[in-house]
């Protein structure tokens, strides 16, 4: 009962990379399907923490009459999208959360919403 409690406590945090990777799966699970337009992909300069530059996808869609605007790291998923083809103005699907819209994703290791 101790060594369990113990056990229980003393467990690492998760990384900021394994709450994403649960966030994308949980979307993949609850989430709806709505259409988006791809703004920009951009990359950001390396962080002292990190080997690689970050990239973004930059996408809006438009839930009950709200227009979201968000950005998904894309970084860990690179190697099943071709950031060249994502250009201003492509057409996505988005799979959002429905009880909170703003909560969002293009592509996870299991859907791709990218319509290329």
């Amino acid at each position: 009962m101790v060594l369990g409690a113990y056990a229980l406590l003393r467990r690492k945090p998760k990384t900021s990379a394994e709450q994403e990777r649960e966030r994308r799966l949980w979307l993949d699970g609850v989430g709806r399907i709505t259409d988006g337009t791809v703004i920009d992909v951009q990359e950001l300069a390396a962080a002292e923490s990190q080997r690689t530059p970050a990239t973004l996808l930059i996408y809006k869609y438009d839930v009950a009459g709200v227009s979201y605007e968000c950005s998904q790291d894309v970084t860990h998923l690179r190697q099943w999208i071709n950031l060249h083809s994502c250009r201003l103005g492509l057409h996505t699907s988005v799979k959002y959360d429905p009880q909170n819209p703003g909560n969002s994703l293009v592509i996870s290791e299991s859907w791709m919403g990218l319509r290329q």
